[in-house]
């Protein structure tokens, strides 16, 4: 009688065996935390359309950082809701030097030094009309949204950012950053690009909760057609060309066979 001589089932006799030559690993260290911040003391603000989730002012915020490095995640991504009436149409306090995200930023990063801070980068929490950009006779104007995009992510890393993530799509926005972060001597901050982020229903609890809806019209004109796939692949090309470390796919779910497009085409670090 013929026994096989490979025998794949050898490596899976034993965790010690199967965790060495795991092909894929999902623990803590590999996961970012959303988290919701905004004006107030000792404010925690349950968030309705996500259980579980709410917005904190700074010092609880704080605290929930500290409790995020104990179990062991790598780092946390901010989103700001800025004090109640400061909302214009350029967006304002994104770019502020006082602003909600500046300060959230330094406070937690003098109090958990060794967790990686992100800071979403993006006007529509900050806009009276809650579109990702300047509007223009009814549209959102790319070119003239790029300073104030760049301005928002020098702010953030000055405060304390490791990571800036801009979220908006607009074109060309990688390259604006990027330059603007190298010209102020911050060349080590990591970009984090929204490649290819799809217009999906998925955001309505996220955008409850950084109140951050759109006051008119949707974001069709520059969020990606859940239809296109090969599309998601040339955002993504000119992103990593204009200096992205890291590219990401959202919402990640319901594509996943872009997200594996993209991790097979580049090769890039993939969020």
């Amino acid at each position: 009688m013929s026994y096989p001589i490979t025998r794949p089932r050898r490596l899976r006799r034993t965790e010690a065996l199967r965790a060495m030559v795991r092909e894929t690993d999902l623990s803590p260290d590999r996961l970012v935390l959303p988290l919701f911040v905004t004006e107030g003391e000792g404010l925690r603000r349950e968030i309705p359309s996500m259980p579980g989730c709410a917005r904190l002012s700074v010092d609880l915020l704080v605290e929930e950082c500290a409790r995020a490095r104990a179990l062991g995640l790598a780092g946390v991504i901010l989103f700001g809701i800025p004090a109640e009436g400061t909302k214009d149409a350029a967006g304002t306090p994104a770019y502020a030097e006082d602003g909600i995200i500046p300060r959230a930023l330094r406070a937690v990063k003098e109090e958990v030094p060794d967790l990686s801070l992100w800071a979403d980068v993006c006007l529509c929490e900050y806009t009276d009309h809650g579109h990702c950009g300047l509007v223009r006779d009814g549209g959102v104007a790319n070119d003239e949204t790029l300073p104030l995009l760049a301005r928002a992510a020098v702010v953030y890393a000055r405060a304390g950012a490791d990571v800036v993530a801009p979220s908006d799509m607009m074109d060309g926005r990688v390259g604006a950053i990027r330059a603007a972060l190298d010209e102020d001597g911050l060349p080590d901050t990591v970009i984090v690009s929204y490649a290819a982020k799809y217009c999906s229903a998925f955001y309505g609890p996220f955008r409850d909760a950084a109140d951050s809806a759109p006051r008119f019209g949707d974001r069709r004109a520059y969020q990606m057609d859940p239809a296109n796939a090969r599309e998601a692949l040339r955002e993504t090309a000119l992103d990593i060309e204009e200096g992205a470390d890291v590219v990401m796919v959202k919402p990640a779910l319901p594509y996943l066979d872009v997200l594996w497009r993209v991790k097979d085409e580049f090769g890039m670090p993939t969020a």
